[in-house]
């Protein structure tokens, strides 16, 4: 599933539909990728409104439009890419393919916004109105921000003080957009085994859990948000990332094998000779 930067990053795809208006809406309303928006209500208020500007959060995307009505009425579509969700930019006047299942015309550009997924594990959002609605809203404050405080994450581990740090890099109510490879980085810098438990982490362990969560998440939205190129790049070598995915790696840093087994529900890697699990934690 994407995580924080890839977001960024395919949020940018639909950049060119900015400042123009959306002449038809397209859709499939029984898909599943509306289960919790009235496709109807989209359909109904989208049409001969203005693109805005758009955001991410965590892993997901806002759209935000401005309706062709008198009042000037605030729309809000949101976006999560699910698994396989993707946002393309197509010629106008295309017929839909089987997998397009949201498509806002915008003949005045030659083109079309097109939200794809085939597997359906996304999900469409949609709101009217002048407030945000709760479902963006509500988003916990990202890593990168001035409220991502090592106080926060103190309290948040004393919480959950039995639960192994991978599971709880994975809560998204205060670690927003970070998913599997992100939480293995984090952890790896930090010099911290994903098994550990967090109640088991000293204070100076904290402050450098916190710390790398700051600049993995910082990096990653620059290297990878940022980029213009036509596929998203991977970090560079001196980062777990591009050691993790199979069986045989090995550490940047150490140069000895790395280790993937399943830790908090997901398929985990690390660097044991960095990463020690105290063996009272064994």
């Amino acid at each position: 599933m994407p995580e924080l930067a890839e977001v960024e990053y395919i949020r940018r795809r639909w950049n060119p539909g900015l400042g123009h208006p959306v002449a038809t809406v397209r859709l499939h309303p029984r898909a599943g990728v509306f289960k919790t928006c009235d496709p109807a209500g989209l359909a109904k208020h989208l049409p001969g409104a203005h693109l805005d500007s758009s955001s991410a959060a965590a892993k997901q995307m806002l759209f935000r439009f401005t309706a062709a009505d008198t009042a000037q009425t605030q729309l809000w579509l949101g976006l999560h890419l699910g698994m396989t969700g993707e946002l393309i930019i197509r010629p106008h006047g295309l017929p839909a393919e089987k997998r397009d299942h949201l498509i806002l015309d915008q003949p005045d550009a030659k083109q079309s916004l097109v939200f794809s997924d085939f597997r359906m594990f996304g999900r469409v959002q949609f709101h009217a109105g002048s407030d945000a609605p709760d479902w963006w809203a509500g988003i916990a404050p990202a890593v990168t921000s001035p409220a991502f405080t090592l106080a926060v994450v103190s309290e948040f581990l004393r919480r959950r003080a039995r639960a192994p740090l991978k599971a709880v890099l994975l809560m998204q109510e205060r670690f927003p957009g970070v998913g599997n490879w992100m939480a293995d980085e984090i952890l790896w810098r930090a010099s911290l085994h994903p098994a550990r438990r967090c109640g088991d982490l000293t204070p100076n362990e904290i402050k450098k859990l916190h710390r790398e969560a700051v600049w993995v998440c910082g990096q990653a939205l620059r290297l990878i948000g940022e980029s213009d190129a036509p596929e998203w790049p991977d970090p560079p070598a001196t980062w777990l990332f591009q050691h993790r995915w199979a069986d045989g790696g090995t550490c940047p840093r150490t140069k000895k094998p790395l280790e993937r087994a399943p830790i908090g529900g997901r398929t985990t890697c690390w660097s044991p000779t960095r990463q020690q699990l105290p063996r009272e934690a064994r």
